[in-house]
């Protein structure tokens, strides 16, 4: 589990690295303006359904019955073609109702928008990028397959090709955009912005395409060909829709959650790119740590369960936890300690300026006091799916959407744009506590273990001492960030820092041990 886990959290991690890229390129060029802001809206629709569909209500299902068909032999590949090729017709028909239909998807998005430009350019980006949703889908679909044999690779490289479709498009643009913004003089700026905007928005379908090429070529490989051929309703897939359909009503409350958060931004000038910017930040660790052990631990504790290996499971679930603390903590702390920092070196450039810089900075440290509670819910949730129950995370979704809708919208006109962030964070606290009350019912096997408890409180005092050792370096380092040369290495500095003094109180107090990961990594020998 491990080894599928490091391999997962690698390719994830180049994927955020080339992720990093593309947004540094895009806060260059479009800054926190008009043309940012509405195809950053644009692509959150795709991106908000692929979760409602693809990650979230369909996944969730799909994945434990095809890991027990896989592990009981019951035919996992006519179960799957059955699911690919009814996902192709209700997803096509679900891509050309939202072309339609974009006005009023981008009003429930961000009704602050209504009567300025940026309207009207979130309509026509949305319009382009909104077929992503079909071509991602088919592919977390696959993936899923891929992820139930044990095959993490190819669906774990599948976003790096995403990021590079953006940058490339980016470059695309701004070349295409120099020479007519030349002859505009004073609109050469602005002409420049939307040829961006436009290359980009093309680009999330071209990505979605070119994920769902790769992950369809490894599937055919492990001997899943899917084809598209006429849907038919099975029992198998009555069962599915059964499982799914409390998860999807699920999902569509996280959605709302969004969709409070972008309302609630689209009333600030920048807020949604700021936003967006410090979510690019906290997502790193998330999708390296939390989507990695979300992505393995369900499909082990799903042949698990069908084994009846109870302290199989009881240990999956604590290693996983306890793997998610140790690389997310800290990082955690560092986004409360020294945030402005590392939103002045990796984006202020451009049309980005420092006042950019300062809000996306408090951005960063609220939503990083919420990083371990995202994190944990990636743990938590796979007990409940992987015994096919999907209607406890669904009550549990609506309550923490009241915490997240009474915070972000009370608390607006007192905070601003920070209560967005602020009611997503306490949203994912009370969803995280909700799930491990629930799961107490579940027996030994969703507790974790004496090994995990023991190393918790020793994680914890290794990152509070490591933030105090960031907070004494950023106060020898400050002046550096104010000499554009030096900006960089002082945040090298302060990276080493962190590392190397939670390394050193981590390995004095016994919060990690190395030979865990390095005995994982061993290829088992053969008999």
């Amino acid at each position: 589990m491990l080894r599928g886990f490091l391999t997962v959290g690698a390719w994830t991690m180049a994927s955020r690295v080339m992720g990093f890229v593309r947004d540094i390129m895009i806060a260059a060029y479009l800054g926190s303006g008009p043309v940012a802001e509405a195809f950053l809206v644009a692509f959150s629709l795709p991106n908000m359904f692929r979760r409602f569909f693809a990650e979230g209500a369909f996944n969730m299902a799909f994945v434990p019955l095809f890991s027990k068909k896989v592990e009981s032999g019951d035919d996992p590949k006519g179960f799957a073609q059955d699911a690919f090729a009814g996902m192709i017709l209700v997803l096509s028909v679900f891509t050309v109702i939202g072309i339609l239909v974009m006005p009023w998807l981008v009003t429930a998005m961000a009704g602050g928008f209504r009567g300025d430009e940026r309207f009207d350019l979130a309509v026509e980006y949305g319009r382009i990028a909104f077929p992503y949703i079909l071509f991602i889908s088919l592919a977390a679909l696959v993936s899923g397959v891929l992820n139930a044999n044990g095959r993490f690779l190819a669906a774990a490289a599948a976003p790096v090709l995403l990021n590079i479709v953006f940058i490339v498009g980016v470059l695309v643009g701004a070349a295409m955009g120099r020479p007519a913004s030349d002859m505009l003089g004073a609109g050469m700026d602005q002409m420049l912005g939307l040829r961006v905007g436009d290359t980009l928005a093309l680009s999330v379908p071209v990505g979605g395409i070119a994920q769902l090429a790769l992950v369809w070529w490894a599937a055919a490989r492990a001997g899943f060909k899917l084809t598209i051929r006429k849907p038919k309703l099975t029992p198998d897939l009555k069962k599915l829709a059964i499982i799914a359909a409390p998860a999807a009503l699920a999902g569509g409350v996280v959605q709302i959650n969004l969709l409070v958060g972008r309302q609630v931004a689209s009333f600030f000038d920048g807020a949604i790119a700021w936003l967006n910017y410090a979510d690019r930040l906290y997502q790193l660790p998330l999708g390296v740590v939390g989507i990695a052990i979300g992505v393995v631990l369900l499909p082990e504790l799903s042949r698990r369960l069908q084994a009846g290996d109870t302290v199989g499971g009881r240990y999956a679930v604590s290693r996983a936890a306890e793997m998610a603390l140790t690389l997310t903590v800290p990082c955690a702390v560092a986004f409360v300690v020294v945030p402005l920092p590392v939103t002045q070196v990796l984006f202020q450039r451009g049309a980005f300026g420092p006042e950019d810089s300062l809000a996306t900075a408090w951005a960063l440290a609220v939503y990083g006091l919420g990083l371990p509670a995202f994190v944990l819910q990636k743990v938590l949730q796979p007990l409940y799916f992987a015994r096919e129950d999907t209607k406890s995370p669904f009550r549990f979704a609506l309550a923490a959407l009241v915490v997240n809708a009474g915070l972000a919208i009370g608390l607006a006109p007192v905070i601003g744009y920070l209560a967005a962030a602020l009611g997503t964070t306490l949203a994912a606290w009370a969803m995280v506590w909700l799930l491990w009350r629930g799961a107490r019912t579940m027996g030994e096997a969703a507790r974790f273990d004496d090994r995990f408890r023991r190393r918790l409180w020793r994680i914890l005092a290794a990152s509070a001492g490591m933030g105090l050792c960031l907070w004494a370096a950023m106060a020898a380092l400050g002046p550096l960030f104010d000499l554009p040369a030096w900006k960089v290495p002082a945040l090298v500095g302060l990276v080493l820092t962190g590392m190397v003094s939670y390394y050193v109180i981590g390995s004095a107090i016994g919060a990690f041990a190395l030979s865990d990961i390095r005995g994982a990594l061993k290829r088992p020998r053969k008999a």
